[in-house]
């Protein structure tokens, strides 16, 4: 029972390792541009996809993750440049901005299973054998999960506090007139907002794909475990997004033990729903 419990939190801690890429990215986009985007998660989706596409021409894992990320940062500045822009520019309000992320949420996914199909797909990748440590099996792609999770989330922290952009960032996150009238290039970092989030949401799905199959569904089933993350940890806060996808990703893994696997999404609510009665700020302080 020990080693089943010890194996559903490396699970657990795999799972949340893609929560929080994707995760900072939904947060990042709501703390600068006030958008509670439910198409994250096809964004998220698209990247596993055009991981696939390219990895299934002979492309290297790697640079097919890369390739990927430029695709889905492509995509998300051509939502920007067609629905967002002008969005904000007419002021619309935050449920029509909602109704058209869901919009886009089922362009997206039945966009991909028009080109796609419906059926799992897997990487081309070589059987590499579990490692055993400790009595725990741990698939070498959950470490490799969990390191490039790490590089990202270390990456992400330089930008946001030893960089131009990433002050900047901060700046329009805590009052966009204000920074507007500072001499701020606000319309930069918007586009810089994506690319960071697209990059990261990107990389998520490409590492959901190395961990599991790649379905079209799979972002949309991510979207709760995801908001969770970003209400958790307090909004528009990306350390707060990391820490909340690692609670969600471990407590729905090893929830499995008394509830079975059919309800792990609701963990991932009821856990959403707690924080919002005791602390609906989230745990950590919100925005950058």
């Amino acid at each position: 029972m020990n080693a089943q419990f010890a194996q559903l939190i490396v699970n657990g801690i795999a799972l949340g390792s893609i929560i929080a890429l994707a995760s900072v990215g939904l947060t990042l986009t709501y703390g600068i541009l006030r958008l509670s985007n439910f198409a994250h998660g096809d964004f998220l989706t698209l990247g596993a996809y055009l991981t696939l596409l390219v990895n299934s021409f002979g492309v290297n894992i790697w640079l097919s993750m890369v390739i990927a990320a430029i695709g889905t940062v492509a995509a998300m500045l051509l939502s920007e440049k067609l629905l967002w822009s002008h969005m904000r520019s007419i002021r619309a309000s935050s449920t029509t901005l909602i109704i058209i992320s869901i919009g886009l949420a089922l362009f997206l996914r039945n966009g991909i299973i028009l080109i796609w199909g419906g059926s799992n797909k897997t990487y081309d990748l070589p059987v590499v054998p579990a490692m055993d440590i400790l009595g725990v099996r741990v698939p070498q792609n959950q470490l490799l999960v969990l390191f490039l999770a790490v590089a990202a989330i270390v990456a992400l922290h330089y930008i946001l506090q030893n960089t131009k952009i990433g002050k900047g960032m901060r700046a329009v996150a805590d009052d966009l007139d204000l920074a507007r009238v500072s001499g701020i290039n606000v319309d930069k970092i918007i586009l810089w907002t994506w690319v960071i989030a697209g990059t990261l949401t990107s990389l998520g799905g490409s590492m959901y794909g190395l961990i599991g199959a790649v379905r079209p569904n799979m972002g949309w089933y991510l979207i709760l475990p995801l908001f969770a993350s970003v209400i958790l940890g307090g909004i528009g806060n990306p350390y707060g997004a990391i820490a909340g996808a690692f609670i969600i990703g471990i407590a729905q893994e090893t929830s499995t033990v008394l509830l079975g696997a059919q309800y792990k999404q609701g963990v991932a609510l009821l856990l959403m729903i707690l924080v919002l009665l005791v602390r609906p700020k989230g745990l950590f302080k919100g925005t950058i």
